[in-house]
């Protein structure tokens, strides 16, 4: 808890050293409890229309305090805040349940449309009515869901003074290299229809993101990074010719293959818990292995978006789509620029370096890896919305974060440097979380 002592889908999955050929179908196996709140809380996003930037909080306080609930009932790694009293004759089932509602019902439930709110809580209410009926034996039920709501409760107050919902001021820059308001995604509530195709013009997103209080970081500026390169140099001049030619709206460059990688990822942090989803009930995590997957992924996910915006609010360098329209003013030869050039996807309204896309994407692949004893890893997943139904097949977690790190440039929307330093910056991130956060305990 350093960094807040000072505050208080279809997925196939094997592991190589299982089954080193080909691709190994493996029998379904019933997701538990952990699993089955992490896919809640999902939906319960979606149907509240939180964005991809404030759910990787929401997801690391759901599963921070899940883990922390069954880790009350019967230790067997470091608790991330609450340490109990636990009773070992409570329920798990129910524990998980609890914490989980605990937290969502605050943290997504109040927010929104009053439909929405509506929408939220009645899921929110019905998933935990279905997991307390599924717990038969009255007491333990009822033990746990003390334990449950205590460890929500903690990590409620823990974060409630964290930052994320103070705003920051920000005034757009002038001049070559500098962001500046662009082509950027119609709001996406209710969601957009076709996120290639929908434009508009808005003021930078939550300019104050970097301010909140890391969960496993020392500070949001621990992993700093150089920055992008300068202007002038030909590392720029590559990069930017690299976006240009691939990431237009039209492009005769971009292959079919890019043009579905870059829909594949557009998902956000979705897609690392669906692969997370996927590892648990394949490998056959126990409730408390998953607890502490699901915690480590996002407590990671959750810093490196932290992290991402504190550096990019610092650099606040220009998206593709403004630099290569101003091309002919960057005082680079080998760079020319074109006004009617359009991305393929959405720019959103956020500086370009570093890509959190990559930060994040580099993180998880490095839990996983961590937690699960090793990178390499076969499997393959189906995407989520809005491009949903597209299915791809990766070796190894360290791969599938380099895809989700190009797609960014297929789409337009990132140049090169902005994903290369944005994975170095998450591989830091997650590496930390995953050796000093959720150890195993001594005996």
């Amino acid at each position: 808890m350093q960094g807040l002592r000072a505050l208080g889908g279809t997925v196939r999955v094997v592991h190589l050293s299982v089954w080193m050929s080909a691709f190994f179908l493996v029998a379904p196996v019933a997701a538990n409890e952990v699993v089955q709140w992490n896919d809640t809380t999902m939906k319960a996003i979606e149907a509240n229309g939180q964005s991809a930037i404030v759910s990787t909080r929401t997801l690391a306080m759901v599963h921070a305090a899940v883990h922390d609930a069954l880790n009350a009932i019967s230790r067997r790694y470091d608790a991330y805040y609450f340490e109990g009293p636990g009773d070992a004759a409570a329920s798990p089932e129910a524990a998980i349940a609890a914490a989980a509602h605990t937290v969502l019902v605050a943290v997504v439930g109040g927010f929104g449309t009053p439909a929405q709110k509506g929408a939220t809580l009645a899921l929110l209410d019905q998933a935990y009515a279905a997991s307390l009926a599924r717990v038969t034996d009255g007491p333990a039920r009822n033990t746990g869901v003390a334990v449950g709501r205590a460890a929500g409760a903690a990590m409620l107050r823990l974060r409630q003074d964290d930052g994320a919902t103070r705003d920051a001021p920000y005034t757009p820059g002038l001049g070559a290299g500098r962001w500046r308001p662009h082509p950027n995604p119609v709001p996406a509530n209710p969601p957009i229809a076709n996120p290639d195709m929908a434009r508009g013009y808005a003021a930078s997103v939550v300019p104050g993101w970097g301010n909140v209080a890391p969960f496993t970081l020392l500070s949001a500026s621990q992993f700093w990074l150089p920055g992008p390169p300068a202007l002038t140099s030909p590392v720029y001049a590559r990069d930017f010719n690299e976006v240009k030619t691939l990431g237009g709206k039209v492009s005769t460059a971009r292959t079919a293959d890019q043009t579905e990688i870059a829909r594949f990822w557009f998902e956000g942090p979705g897609a690392w818990n669906r692969i997370s989803r996927a590892v648990a009930a394949t490998r056959g995590l126990d409730a408390r292995d998953s607890a502490r997957l699901f915690a480590l992924v996002n407590l990671a996910m959750a810093d490196a978006y932290i992290a991402g915006f504190k550096i990019r609010y610092v650099y606040d360098s220009w998206r593709p789509v403004t630099a290569i329209r101003e091309g002919d003013n960057d005082g680079n030869d080998a760079t020319v620029g074109d006004p009617a050039w359009d991305s393929h996807q959405n720019t959103p309204a956020v500086s370009d370096y570093p890509s959190t896309q990559s930060t994040f994407s580099g993180a998880a692949a490095v839990v996983l890896a961590s937690v699960l004893g090793g990178d390499q890893s076969n499997f393959s997943f189906t995407s989520g919305k809005p491009f949903e139904g597209l299915t791809r097949s990766f070796t190894s977690f360290s791969q599938a974060a380099r895809e989700s790190a190009d797609s960014r440039v297929y789409a337009g929307i990132h140049f090169r440097s902005a994903c290369e330093d944005g994975l170095a910056l998450g591989r830091k991130v997650g590496q930390r979380a995953a050796t000093m956060y959720l150890q195993p305990v001594r005996k």
